[in-house]
């Protein structure tokens, strides 16, 4: 058995890691020969790019900007499937606010994480909706998602980076005061949101174990879909800290986004990654677009829908 280790994309579990518990529950990792840890990053080390530079992981779980950032700087990393084909950030307010429309965001506080990127975001959907990109007041939320409750005490009159299948579901605030809106349908560029990936050495020396492990995730993430009540009976047992009606209800919204239009898992689309890294140039949270068709690869990929069963 060959024993691989696999970052997942936040700081805890949460519904969009499924696919892998699933594929790891069901055995199908161990009947393509691996025995697969998943695991989550200490910020004291750095993100789950920076496990892969170090080697510290086999495979990780990562937004495709901050690989095309880090492939800016030299580094050997690539992304060989997409989690997400679409973005899962969303702009989160309140009612009564007089906050309506994206526009209305100009002159507000906005808590975020005020990385460029971040920036670059919500300058660009107030400026899309007619209104003063310039505006806005930065609330440093640093990595920090603040939640509905916390709007409505007052922290910020609105915020961005919440996971519209995760984060703004939390909360107290009954759904009817709630204003979410998924940046995808405000006028953001279209993204990844997440890219499975490891480093070039692993891929160029193993493909066989890459196209193994991609082959057993790709039918956890249809399984973890089909079934969600055996999913979310796993998920509990992983994430035993969170309300099951919280983990059903992301789960349901956050699996369709594990499949394109063509029901494949995986696939990276070139129409998106390309356009999103020249907007992240444009915008000053990339140095340049240049490489970004080197930034992934799709051919170790199961070719054909993955069948969960």
């Amino acid at each position: 058995m060959s024993q691989t280790r696999v970052m997942l994309d936040y700081f805890h579990p949460w519904p969009n890691a499924a696919g892998f518990y699933t594929a790891r529950d069901r055995g199908w990792y161990r009947d393509a020969g691996l025995d697969v840890e998943l695991v989550v990053q200490d910020p004291g080390v750095g993100d789950t790019l920076e496990y892969l530079t170090r080697r510290r992981v086999d495979f990780g779980v990562f937004p495709p900007n901050r690989l095309l950032a880090r492939r800016a700087r030299g580094e050997r990393l690539i992304g060989v499937a997409a989690v997400n084909h679409r973005g899962l950030e969303a702009v989160q307010t309140v009612t009564g606010r007089d906050i309506v429309r994206p526009r209305d965001l100009a002159g507000r506080r906005i808590a975020f994480n005020p990385t460029p990127r971040g920036r670059a975001m919500i300058r660009h959907l107030i400026a899309a909706d007619g209104g003063d990109p310039d505006s806005f007041v930065t609330v440093d939320a640093g990595f920090r998602e603040l939640t509905v409750d916390d709007i409505e005490a007052g922290r910020a009159d609105a915020t961005f980076g919440n996971y519209w299948s995760w984060d703004a579901l939390r909360g107290d605030l009954p759904d009817a005061r709630r204003i979410t809106w998924p940046v995808d349908e405000i006028g953001a560029p279209r993204y990844h949101s997440y890219l499975l990936g490891a480093h070039e050495e692993l891929v160029d020396a193993n493909p066989v174990l890459v196209g193994a492990f991609l082959a057993a995730t790709a039918r956890g993430y249809r399984a973890a879909a089909e079934d969600q009540a055996r999913t979310l009976a796993l998920l509990e047992r992983v994430i035993p800290y969170f309300p099951q009606p919280l983990i059903a209800r992301s789960l349901a919204l956050v699996a369709p986004t594990w499949t394109d239009a063509q029901g494949h898992w995986g696939v990276v689309d070139a129409d998106r990654t390309g356009p999103y890294a020249r907007w992240l140039a444009a915008h000053g949270a990339l140095p340049s677009p240049e490489g970004w068709q080197a930034s992934y690869t799709n051919r170790l990929l199961p070719l054909a829908p993955a069948v969960a069963a």
